[in-house]
């Protein structure tokens, strides 16, 4: 039996992603081809990886077991190939790291700053934290900042988390803005960051729990362009204290509840991932002190 790893990220990307489509649109495949290519890691295995309900699919119990094992085989690869480099024992090749959008500038910038390996390359990729778990799990990002307070989302087993600290949530409104909470906000309009993700859900919730249903003028994916909305007047918004920025002229007001932000990686990944992982953890503790 011969495993090929290109075949074998498609069949975790789908466990991870849970349809052909999406396992297609990141791997910038057409559905056809991915399914042709699964089909193929059946025939490799002959095992039945996964089974049709109406028109769509899903893992078998070997699928999920084989999926589970193709995570921790790529990583495995990923690390004989830098080990191979013939580099000794300084890190080197290309991480991946997806960071929600106020944490870039904030911990991943700085901390990669601080990086003195010259053989190890940092990507960062923007995911807000209800698409970063995903991505980590299918093997697209290595090291994910995100918050482990999206409770749609539960840890998985075979990831790591380390905690890097807590960001207040705040309420932002426009200069001399009488309002000091989000009830006293119940008639205001509102913007918003995009449906389905962290923010938009924790801004329906406590406007909810508030005895209201928001307003809402305007939706967001950039923070800028909402402290932009709020500052001409047009809206409030509530937002991590991180994503604020002073260049803004707007007003915040802490709330009673805060954000875990957290670093995560799969379970034994290779040793430059957690040479990354050492650079995050270690930007936080200095914004700590």
């Amino acid at each position: 039996m011969t495993l090929n790893p290109w075949r074998l990220r498609l069949l975790s990307q789908l466990d991870a992603l849970g349809t052909v489509r999406a396992v297609a649109q990141a791997a910038n495949l057409s559905a056809s081809s991915v399914s042709q290519q699964l089909a193929v890691l059946e025939n490799e295995t002959r095992t039945q990886l996964i089974e049709r309900t109406g028109r769509r699919v899903r893992l078998t119990s070997a699928g999920h077991i084989l999926a589970r094992r193709a995570r921790s085989i790529l990583d495995q690869m990923d690390a004989v190939e830098a080990e191979l480099r013939g580099l000794s024992q300084e890190p080197s090749g290309l991480i991946r790291l997806g960071a929600f959008q106020s944490s870039i500038h904030t911990l991943a910038v700085p901390a990669i700053q601080r990086l003195d390996h010259p053989h190890l390359d940092v990507e960062i990729v923007e995911l807000e934290p209800h698409a970063s778990m995903p991505a980590l799990l299918a093997g697209e990002v290595d090291v994910i900042i995100t918050t482990t307070d999206f409770v749609e989302l539960p840890v998985p087993r075979d990831i790591d988390v380390v905690p890097l600290g807590e960001d207040p949530i705040v309420l932002v409104t426009p200069p001399s803005h009488p309002a000091t909470d989000v009830p006293a906000c119940k008639d205001e309009p509102w913007a918003f960051d995009i449906p389905g993700s962290y923010m938009a859900k924790l801004a329906t919730r406590l406007c909810r729990q508030a005895g209201f249903e928001p307003r809402v003028v305007g939706r967001f994916s950039n923070y800028m362009l909402t402290l932009k909305h709020v500052e001409a007047g047009l809206a409030v918004a509530v937002l991590p204290a991180l994503a604020v920025d002073r260049r803004f002229d707007v007003v915040t007001r802490e709330l009673p509840v805060t954000r875990r932000i957290t670093a995560a990686v799969r379970r034994d990944s290779r040793a430059a991932i957690t040479v990354v992982l050492d650079a995050l953890h270690t930007r936080s503790q200095s914004d700590e002190r």
